[in-house]
């Protein structure tokens, strides 16, 4: 039985600022309908002896992992929660020791959650060539048939051919262009997907082979785990004892049992708004545009314009354009690579904007920052229906609430009493307060806040239904 396992760890610098460290490229639907997180999830369901999926995520974002399973109707094999970001050795090690808990002879299909892939039929033939190496022992990754001199991936050279694939010669870091042409014009090259498939138990085999410390320090973790709702919390402590290593160099690059099967199935790994451009649906003109764009005169560029404004552009080539209502990117198409370093920037600034947008998503439902200014704020707040904000208090600030539609239950100190549709309440600075939705329908209101810090970090929360401390 083969088990998928979704990495989603992604922190959302490339294609920043659409992408955000709160809200990351793989939970957006670039291309197409459903996220990239979704299409994956759907992708791997549709393959045969397939078990639920297993992902593992950071905590910021396990409220977005089980509400888009729920969105396509897709039931979960366990959300494991990564206490801090580890690269991709330790969350597969983490994976594999919860499979091995349920099925010894577990096969991973190891999958990032942000990668496209347009010929299914063909990846699921590869996967059918993988599985035959696995049952044979072999750690198998999925190598890509280059179609032209990438400087942004790594490569893998295949070196004497097995049954299905071929043996790992060696990987490549990522090359400079003069190499890059080299070895597309060989032939023996490929590019280093990321996409794995195994037998979990062999994975944890060479873990304690060649980084032993990893694997103490995932199965300590993973004895410490406790279930939290949907959730599966692992020890913090334990875990953060581990190195931070990737799978290549902690496991594939020192097994003698790596293999690669070749596949030319349509992927990308959409790591830069250049990629996005290359593989969406463009005009005649070579644009992409999303939302409401004018052009004149405008070639080979990809706009993105938010809801909330139109672009126009004149006379412009090779451009990309991406509007959001607090961040504008405006980058020559070939040096997108460097978006990382406006990140890097706006870390460096002590600044919020790669970190969330203006509207930002909670289990509750959202709040979107439409204003603010010295000692205020005014926020639009949308609660699902069922839904409660955590019991809470504030030591800098006061609110005022006024209701747009539906109607909320509001808890202030010893009081609890319903606010409707254009009435509105004042929640005094220290006041232990929750708001509630008990209705069938989304409860929209106008919050607008008023004291010395208005930061989130100035929250108590004193009791909560999902967990948030």
């Amino acid at each position: 039985m083969l088990h998928p396992v979704i990495l989603s760890g992604g922190s959302g610098s490339r294609l920043w600022p659409l992408s955000r460290q709160n809200l990351p490229k793989q939970f957006l639907a670039l291309v197409g309908d459903l996220s990239l997180f979704q299409e994956t999830i759907r992708r791997a369901e549709a393959l045969p002896d397939v078990q639920l999926p297993v992902t593992v995520c950071s905590e910021d974002h396990r409220f977005m992992v089980g509400e888009q399973l729920q969105a396509i109707g897709v039931g979960n094999g366990g959300i494991l929660l990564e206490p801090i970001a580890r690269n991709t050795a330790p969350a597969i090690a983490l994976a594999a020791q919860h499979l091995i808990a349920k099925d010894p002879d577990a096969t991973m299909l190891v999958l990032p959650a942000d990668h496209l892939i347009e010929d299914e039929a063909a990846f699921r033939e590869a996967i059918v060539r993988a599985a035959s190496l696995a049952e044979q022992g072999w750690l198998v990754t999925f190598g890509i048939q280059p179609d032209y001199a990438e400087t942004g991936y790594g490569y893998i050279l295949r070196g004497e051919a097995l049954e299905g694939g071929y043996r790992i010669e060696r990987f490549v870091e990522k090359p400079d262009q003069a190499t890059a042409e080299r070895y597309l014009a060989e032939g023996s090259y490929a590019w280093n997907s990321g996409m794995f498939l195994f037998k979990a138990q062999r994975y944890l085999d060479e873990l304690s082979r060649h980084a032993p410390a990893m694997l103490d320090a995932v199965r300590n973790a993973y004895a410490d785990a406790e279930a939290d709702l949907d959730f599966i919390r692992v020890g913090k402590q334990a875990f953060a004892e581990s190195p931070n290593d990737s799978i290549d160099y902690a496991v594939m690059e020192k097994t003698e049992r790596a293999a690669v099967v070749p596949v030319s199935c349509g992927w990308s790994d959409i790591g830069s708004w250049s990629s996005l451009w290359s593989v969406a649906e463009r005009d005649a003109d070579g644009n992409l545009y999303d939302g409401d764009v004018i052009s004149i005169d405008t070639r080979d560029s990809l706009v993105h314009a938010s809801a909330r404004r139109m672009i126009a552009t004149i006379g412009v080539e090779e451009l990309i354009i991406v509007d959001t209502p607090d961040a504008t990117l405006v980058a020559r198409k070939d040096r997108v690579q460097d978006v990382k370093a406006i990140v890097d920037k706006l870390k460096a600034a002590g600044r919020q904007e790669h970190l969330f947008h203006r509207k930002v998503y909670r289990p509750w439902g959202s709040y979107d920052s439409i204003d603010m200014g010295e000692r205020f704020q005014v926020k639009r707040i949308v609660v699902k229906p069922g839904a409660a904000l955590s019991l809470q208090k504030h030591a800098h600030r006061a609110e005022h609430w006024i209701v747009v539609s539906g109607t909320a239950e509001v808890t202030c100190d010893d009081r609890v009493f319903d606010l409707r549709e254009n009435q509105s309440t004042y929640i005094p600075l220290g006041s232990v307060h929750r708001l509630r939705n008990r209705g069938t329908e989304p409860v929209e209101l106008i919050e607008v806040q008023s004291g010395g810090y208005l930061g989130e970090d100035d929250i108590v929360r004193l009791e909560d239904v999902y967990g948030r401390s």
